[in-house]
């Protein structure tokens, strides 16, 4: 007889996945033995849990009912083992984490941290996933996902990591030929390089002050949905860039680029958060994580607390 919870662990992956290729190689198991656990739970429920077809597997109405509860069962079978396994004196978090993170923040900040934290938890394998997009963590399995900004979606639960602090700035060789503006207004002049995934830095205006109360039309040659490219080719001296400060910190200690004080302040991007699903409960591994970037990043993260001697030196 196949084992029920391994058939329940089949189904999510497929179910996250939308294939039985891809949710076997998940499980290191093969694309049979997945095929008959997914048969089993359909014969010994008497439903149809997905719709099959040529490019991909989607679930049944009944499959969308099965998976919520299954999800619930397993988190809790996770924490049990947990707990049970660590004694008395500590719970040892362990299970696969996947995370989900805009692609330059985690590049450059959480990618580095991970072997901090996999030596804290050594149980804990992590699937990391970087990109730009808003991804559903239900519809796609995502354990928790970090975003940056204002948040639109209420369905989730937030806790803030750290403050998103931006700073406007550019090349020294792009000053020494084009100037260095001083004002909001002065930046219609320059060659600024858009972010195509955000109103407030975007590519046609950008947004000042603590609540966005200032907005100035701006131009420019090149555009990106992506910050690191922006930041290479404000490295370059193509042109004045809006980012960030854990994106640009780096570029502004070496002396790379250089920030511009202007008569507005940039705007305030509301934070950093952590984001899990309201009708789930936390699993003991995303606590474990979050704790560990709150930690981190208190009372200000590396990237801003290494960065104020730059910044005061230029008058801001």
């Amino acid at each position: 007889m196949l084992d029920r919870l391994t058939g329940m662990q089949v189904f999510v992956r497929v179910a996250a996945l939308g294939g039985l290729s891809a949710a076997a190689r998940s499980l290191n198991m093969s694309p049979t033995l997945a095929t008959k656990h997914i048969a089993a739970l359909e014969e010994r429920l008497g439903v149809k849990l997905l719709h099959r077809s040529t490019r991909r597997l989607t679930l049944t109405e009944a499959g969308r009912r099965y998976l919520d509860g299954v999800e619930k069962i397993l988190a809790d079978v996770d924490e049990v083992e947990a707990s049970a396994g660590a004694g008395a004196d500590r719970v040892e978090v362990r299970g696969t984490l996947r995370i989900n993170a805009p692609l330059s923040f985690g590049y450059l900040v959480l990618a580095p941290l991970m072997v901090e934290f996999s030596k804290l938890h050594p149980a804990i394998s992590v699937d990391l996933g970087l990109n730009d997009r808003v991804v559903d963590l239900i519809e796609e399995g995502w354990d928790v996902a970090l975003r940056i900004g204002q948040l639109k979606d209420t369905s989730m639960v937030a806790r803030k990591l750290a403050d998103c602090r931006m700073v406007v700035c550019a090349a020294p060789s792009y000053l020494a030929e084009h100037g260095t503006p001083t004002s909001v207004a002065a930046l219609a002049g320059h060659n600024c390089l858009g972010y195509t995934l955000s109103r407030p830095l975007g590519t046609d205006r950008w947004t000042f002050g603590a609540a966005g109360e200032v907005t100035v039309p701006i131009t420019g040659n090149m555009r990106a949905s992506n910050g690191d490219a922006l930041l290479a080719a404000a490295v370059a001296g193509h042109g004045v860039t809006y980012q960030p400060t854990f994106l640009v910190a780096d570029a502004l200690k070496s002396g790379q680029l250089v920030p511009l004080v202007l008569d507005h302040a940039p705007i305030e991007l509301h934070g950093i958060f952590s984001v899990f699903p309201a009708n789930r409960r936390q699993p003991a591994k995303v606590r474990a994580f979050v704790d560990f970037l709150v930690e981190k990043f208190a009372p200000e993260p590396a990237w801003d607390r290494d960065l104020q001697a730059v910044l005061a030196s230029e008058g801001r």
